[in-house]
């Protein structure tokens, strides 16, 4: 790897260490969250919002269907849509912690810096997914450091902090990663009435899912949208709806308190049996169980 963006992002974990206390640690800008641990973790389903991930220090890995996306600090992962994935921590210590950026994506902000930026070169799409890595250089760890200069500094964060999601955005589109976000972000392509599809799904996801209204709601026909959708999130969109609806459960479970019954049916199941089948399927553990060792983990903390 490049000493220089080594040592750049040494810069970044020296700049963003006042900023931790916690996993997840948000910022004085709205976009932009510090993640750090302090040791490995094992795979735990998640979702992942549409987002830049830099790595500062360790790696991690994410899982899509029977895909992985190894990212650190030579590597940086773009999510491009809402995806339920599988992750887990490869590389962390209390010594040298994991320490991630994250960049929340707006993608009518990507739409905003196509329309306005210098053209970018027209590059095929590295795989077909809605996530993919792309080699983190200079210019975008540098971009990052001055967002962070950002907070405390006196500046105005929300519209210096545009800018540099701009820059960013700009940045990453012109990377090989960048293929895949812009042809979510182009109004009318295939990728882009997918992702409306499974914009419809998170905000419906409580509802029965019928393939042809979907497809409506697209613009596609019902096989077109099928083929898309699992091309972009390597599901079915029912097996999408499923995991929004299991990880929506376990949240108000661990969040609210919820019995796993109330948790069920307040998502869509209709059958307790068949929501406790599932979710031990996915979260490896029944619902009450897995709730219990969370909540004990969090304890223990």
């Amino acid at each position: 790897m490049d000493k220089t963006i080594e040592s750049l992002c040494a810069e970044l974990v020296r700049k963003s260490a006042p900023l931790v206390s916690a996993i997840e640690n948000p910022t004085g800008i709205a976009a932009l969250t510090v993640y750090r641990h302090l040791e490995p973790t094992p795979p735990a389903p998640t979702t992942y919002l549409p987002s830049i991930a830099l790595v500062m220090q360790g790696s991690k890995r994410v899982h899509l269907g029977e895909n992985s996306f190894v990212y650190d600090r030579s590597r940086f992962l773009l999510t491009a849509l809402d995806l339920p994935v599988s992750s887990e921590v490869l590389d962390a210590s209390v010594k040298a912690p994991y320490m991630c950026l994250r960049l929340g994506l707006d993608i009518r902000l990507v739409r905003e810096v196509l329309v306005s930026a210098p053209p970018v070169a027209r590059v095929e799409a590295s795989d077909a997914y809605g996530m993919a890595t792309g080699v983190v250089t200079v210019e975008l760890v540098e971009a990052f450091g001055r967002m962070l200069d950002l907070l405390g500094s006196g500046e105005p964060p929300a519209f210096l902090g545009d800018l540099l999601q701009r820059e960013i955005i700009y940045r990453v589109l012109h990377s090989e990663a960048g293929a895949r976000l812009r042809e979510i972000a182009t109004a009318g392509g295939d990728s882009d009435r997918t992702a409306r599809a499974v914009d419809w799904i998170r905000d419906h996801y409580t509802q029965p899912l019928r393939m042809e209204q979907l497809a409506q709601q697209a613009g596609m026909g019902v096989s077109t949208l099928h083929h898309h959708f699992r091309r972009l999130t390597s599901m079915s969109p029912l097996q999408y709806q499923k995991q929004l609806r299991l990880h929506e459960a376990r949240r108000r479970m661990l969040i609210d308190g919820l019995d796993a019954a109330s948790a069920a049916f307040e998502v869509g199941y209709e059958s307790a049996s068949q929501f406790n089948r599932e979710y031990s399927r996915v979260f490896g553990n029944s619902p009450m169980r897995d709730v219990r060792a969370r909540l004990d983990g969090w304890r223990s903390a």
